[in-house]
């Protein structure tokens, strides 16, 4: 069983990938959240985001937890409930 220690460091890397993600590729998640599609759009970004994830934490913790997945929406989606789009209505 993962340790809180080691629970703590997953979520701050899950969030830092995102951050990365997030930075790195803002119109496409502008544009992704307008025409709903942004899982579509940043289909490359988020796999190579989730393998590197993956790559550094243990099996049983990736297993076990949505970390990752919590971090896309948390850093990506949710503060860009601005952008008009049909996904919100």
């Amino acid at each position: 069983m993962p340790s809180e220690e080691e629970k703590a460091k997953a979520i701050r890397l899950a969030r830092a990938i995102a951050s990365d993600i997030s930075l790195y590729n803002e119109e496409k998640i502008r544009q992704g959240i307008e025409e709903d599609n942004l899982f579509d759009v940043l289909q490359e970004e988020l796999e190579e985001g989730r393998e590197l994830y993956r790559s550094r934490v243990s099996e049983e913790l990736y297993r076990t937890t949505n970390f990752f997945e919590r971090a896309i929406v948390d850093i990506i989606v949710r503060p860009r409930g601005h952008i008009r789009s049909k996904v919100w209505l």
